[in-house]
């Protein structure tokens, strides 16, 4: 046994459990945990410009890389409200971070004493577990339990408060012994995953689909394995893109009201049975539960027993970890391959693979102010099949994931269900400080990136490369699309005469960001012709890799352009024109029987 500080404890609590990163802003209140972090030395510290970016930069950090956790750090009051929207993000997708606030000495807490705000109460609907720990002794117990109950079931975010003096108080702890406590999963039987095939081979246009769970559980070699057995193509969500390559004979596109492929919702509608595995049928990928499951069959395998049955009721659940239940349906499927009890599903992946190669959306826009779909045209020319692509909300998003290629798991990184503005540059800051090594490119409407421009001095500070698009239309353009229902255009416009703008090119846009950019210290292009866009993304690229600095290549877009939306998978409102490669237009679709 060992005398230390309560903070001491903390820290090597966290060394054990595998943390070599932290991002956080120091403060008063905190001040005994970053004296700990400055004597240990083993967990790098990242400075960031708002406590909420910290809260980012860890999603970013664990979504990254399978088995990472992300760690935040802020003082008392502020700092911690500060990151519920970082909290209420990684719940929402089932993301582990770990967010410590530092705390008023216990005997000012109930006195309404300077910052202090009951951080646990506000924490505990968008976490996993969130604790203000009141005796010194508990704290590196509490840090063992936040690390179990982060990996155990379905990921979740956690918040430990640390009041001043519990950190500064002296314990006695053996970190010498310390195991981290084993992780709980549930885990399909056999019996169960022998009924979901049963249920299976009995239909005859059946489809998986891939949720983000596969993607946590890091469990996509068997999904493309379980595909290539059985012949049954594949549906991703949003968060489980990546799972299957974009190219993969079995992928059929994705589906939904926004971030959808033609063909992947036109097979949706044509299919009869549906095996859904780690996801959620958000609706926004579902539309109205009557459209999505007319006349088709359901089985949901998920790791968190409340959400079979949430959306709907399926036909056959499963609770069970993605990963332990992919094992089992490959091993079962091997097995029934062998003895030839596996049906023959060539004829229909052959027609959902006909939707993919004939059912596209326009990208080849000529104009000047250019059209967004130019922009994704490039990128996928530009950067390499390894590239990380992150992003959040808005139409810059949703145009990306209809055009944009992902070819692995956690390529494609997206705040799903919460979409908070600001995120994407602190996310994409967190996933380069995991994982430097690789193309980083982070997509973000002008609104968003304005939310959190400060944190790319962070890239500059902690040289932290990538490269950011960034596509300014001078509107909140999503929100101005959707206003079209109240048949208004009303405090949605970002443009206004800038005086101080001198490039023509920006008349009428408003906010000069190369001025800011490069007064935060990075580096930026602007692109005005449609023609220029592939020189600046190789361009971007060569200069993050030699200043070592976040690189801005800014696309000025016309300022109204409507992207394919609709209320049902089946009303999907193409606005642009389609790019329809069969011979005979729409029609010609509809009498190949490949388009209802």
């Amino acid at each position: 046994m060992a005398k230390m500080k309560a903070a001491m404890a903390a820290v090597l609590v966290m060394e054990k459990e595998g943390v070599t990163t932290a991002f956080g802003v120091p403060g008063a209140a905190i001040n005994p945990l970053y004296a700990a972090l400055r004597e240990r030395q083993s967990i790098a510290h990242i400075l960031a410009r708002h406590v909420e970016a910290a809260s980012h930069m860890a999603e970013g950090y664990t979504r990254a890389r399978a088995g990472n956790i992300g760690v935040c750090i802020g003082t008392s009051g502020p700092a911690g409200t500060d990151m519920i929207t970082g909290l209420y993000s990684a719940q929402a997708d089932s993301i582990p971070i770990l967010c410590i606030t530092g705390q008023a000495p216990r005997a000012r807490l109930h006195k309404e004493d300077f910052q202090a705000v009951d951080i646990e109460s506000i924490a505990k609907p968008v976490t996993k577990w969130s604790t203000t720990v009141l005796e010194p002794a508990q704290v590196p117990r509490a840090f063992q339990q936040a690390f179990h109950l982060m990996r155990s079931g379905r990921p979740g975010p956690v918040l430990i408060d640390l009041p001043f003096d519990v950190q500064m108080a002296e314990i006695e702890f053996d970190i010498d012994t310390y195991e981290p406590m084993g992780v709980f999963k549930p885990t399909a039987t056999r019996k169960q995953v022998e009924k979901a095939l049963d249920m299976l081979m009995a239909a005859k246009k059946p489809l998986i689909v891939a949720g983000g769970g596969i993607i946590n559980a890091d469990a996509s070699d068997l999904l493309v394995e379980l595909a290539e057995l059985t012949g049954v193509p594949v549906i991703p969500t949003l968060m489980g893109w990546g799972s299957i390559p974009d190219d993969h004979p079995l992928m059929a596109g994705m589906c939904g009201l926004q971030t959808s492929h033609r063909y992947g919702n036109a097979t949706m509608l044509a299919s009869d049975f549906v095996l859904g595995i780690g996801n959620r049928w958000a609706n926004r990928h579902t539309g109205s539960v009557d459209t999505y499951t007319k006349g088709r069959t359901f089985v949901h395998v998920d790791i968190e027993p409340t959400q079979i049955g949430r959306v709907f009721m399926p036909d056959y659940g499963i609770v069970s970890d993605a990963k332990a239940a992919l094992e089992l349906f490959v091993q079962v499927a091997r097995e029934w391959k062998a003895a030839g009890r596996l049906a023959d599903y060539s004829d229909w992946a052959a027609r959902c693979a006909e939707r993919k190669r004939l059912m596209h959306r326009k990208t080849h826009f000529e104009q000047i102010p250019m059209k967004p779909q130019r922009v994704y045209e490039a990128m996928n020319e530009v950067f390499p099949r390894d590239t990380i692509y992150v992003t959040t909300i808005g139409l810059s998003q949703i145009a990306g994931a209809q055009f944009l290629h992902v070819y692995g798991p956690r390529q494609w990184i997206n705040c799903g269900q919460a979409g908070p503005l600001g995120w994407t540059v602190p996310a994409a800051l967190g996933v380069v400080a995991a994982d430097p090594t690789r193309t980083v490119v982070g997509l973000a409407g002008d609104y968003d990136f304005q939310f959190l421009i400060e944190e790319l001095a962070v890239g500059a500070q902690f040289r932290l490369p990538y490269v950011q698009v960034l596509v300014n239309n001078s509107y909140l353009g999503l929100i101005r699309q959707s206003q079209r229902n109240f048949d208004m255009d009303f405090c949605v416009q970002l443009a206004f005469e800038n005086q101080n703008v001198d490039d023509p090119a920006l008349k009428g846009y408003g906010v000069d960001h190369a001025k800011v950019i490069e007064g935060l210290g990075c580096k930026t292009l602007r692109v005005t012709d449609p023609d220029q866009l592939r020189n600046a993304f190789e361009q971007a690229r060569r200069m993050a890799a030699e200043f070592r600095v976040p690189v801005v290549v800014e696309c000025i877009l016309e300022k109204v352009t409507n992207i394919a939306m609709g209320t049902e998978i089946d009303k999907i409102n193409e606005f642009e024109d389609i790019d329809c490669r069969h011979p005979e237009g729409r029609e010609g679709l509809v009498a190949a029987g490949l388009l209802e």
